[in-house]
């Protein structure tokens, strides 16, 4: 299980098991890269979005957004939070 942890200046990371940032995944397909995140962080659920797509504010430790431009492609470095 993961925490998430906030320091006095407003600095939220992520602690626990698993892997965190996938660098390798940016030029790749959205949808395997979704499905290698969660192969490889069990404890997080990778949501593909097109690129400009509303989401919300909150950082959750078991969350991965993976930002696809609209020939999904993964255009950020997807990353938990």
């Amino acid at each position: 299980m993961s925490l998430f942890i906030c320091f006095v200046i407003y600095v939220c990371v992520c602690v626990g098991a698993g892997k965190k940032s996938w660098p390798e995944l940016v030029g790749k397909n959205g949808e395997d890269a979704a499905a290698k995140i969660e192969q490889e962080n069990h404890g997080v659920r990778a949501i593909v979005l097109l690129e400009g797509s509303a989401t919300t504010r909150d950082r959750r430790c078991d969350r991965v957004w993976v930002w696809i431009n609209e020939r999904g492609v993964v255009t950020r470095v997807p990353r938990v939070g």
